[in-house]
């Protein structure tokens, strides 16, 4: 009883903070910035970046698609240098400089940079852009600092994310606490996306999803790796406390509705990619309405006449 108290006096202190700050807050920025900064203390902290990595490459390979080459590129939220490290003088995407930005020192430093087109590491997260050497309408590659027809392209973990351990843990603790918690991150969806790129300007938008599995031995090793890569929650809705008898129970029951016939577990990572151009007058628009010289009935009438007029088939 005591601990259900301390967990709801928790709950409403983080409610409360986030209140007083008269705006939309969902995550404690500070903790996320902890769980980022502490990656780098494991001796063995590369081998949880292996999700990251690959959706670097296929970051990467969408700017591939884009038959450009760019004089200036941001690298907002770099990490290791997922995308970075793939980027050389040979595909021609980046003439000038590349920009890696990331709010951790110690990812920062130890992010990999391209081989040969010059990266400069800019310590700052995206809500203290303004104080980095960057300036409105210099970046090629997200709005204000881009050129106009500047291009944003990005992905970032969707609604389905690790449904199967958030699935798992409600129903453990529902059936051991006679509750549930909020013990993983919220995710966003597709529309709240593209909703979120139209309100903020950019235009000639496009979105897709994909999933990828990945099996683990057990929900510790899951859990482990959310950690080794910074993945953790830190919504301010979040228990402090998660009970050893609630994971084992959650286990218990991954393994009944989601297991693999060999013992492993799978965890789907549902991955949102956008790309967003700035405005720009060269970029291909609808025609004025009213400005077509055909309309659409005499469109149908002709190819009612021209199915008429074909002879049957034998």
């Amino acid at each position: 009883m005591k601990l259900d108290i301390l967990r709801a006096h928790n709950i409403v202190r983080r409610c409360m903070r986030s209140y007083s700050m008269m705006e939309m807050n969902i995550f404690d920025r500070k903790t996320k910035q902890h769980q980022r900064d502490v990656i780098t203390r494991d001796p063995n902290y590369q081998q949880y970046f292996y999700l990251k990595d690959e959706i670097g490459f296929r970051v990467f390979d969408r700017l591939c698609d884009v038959k450009r080459t760019f004089d200036i590129a941001l690298d907002l939220g770099c990490g290791l240098g997922h995308v970075a490290s793939h980027i050389t003088s040979l595909q021609q995407l980046v003439n000038h400089r590349l920009y890696m930005v990331e709010s951790s020192r110690s990812l920062l430093e130890n992010a990999k940079t391209s081989a040969d087109v010059p990266c400069i590491k800019v310590h700052c997260d995206e809500e203290t852009l303004d104080d980095t050497p960057l300036v409105e309408n210099s970046v090629d590659l997200v709005l204000k600092l881009l050129k106009p027809d500047g291009v944003f392209i990005a992905s970032l973990f969707g609604t389905d994310t690790i449904y199967e351990l958030r699935v798992c843990l409600q129903l453990a603790e529902q059936e051991i606490l006679g509750g549930v918690y909020p013990h993983v991150s919220p995710f966003t969806t597709v529309r709240d996306m593209g909703d979120l790129l139209n309100s903020a300007g950019y235009t000639l938008i496009t979105l897709d999803s994909d999933e990828l599995v990945v099996n683990y031995p057990g929900i510790w090793e899951l859990m482990r790796d959310l950690k080794g890569m910074g993945e953790s929650n830190c919504s301010w809705s979040r228990p402090l406390t998660l009970r050893r008898d609630v994971i084992k129970r959650a286990e218990e029951i991954y393994r009944e509705r989601y297991g693999n016939p060999d013992g492993s577990i799978p965890a789907t990572f549902c991955i949102l990619s956008f790309v967003g151009w700035k405005p720009d007058p060269s970029q291909p628009s609808p025609a004025q309405r009213g400005s077509g010289t055909a309309s659409i009935k005499e469109i149908s009438d002709f190819v009612t006449q021209t199915d008429q007029s074909s002879p049957p088939e034998r």
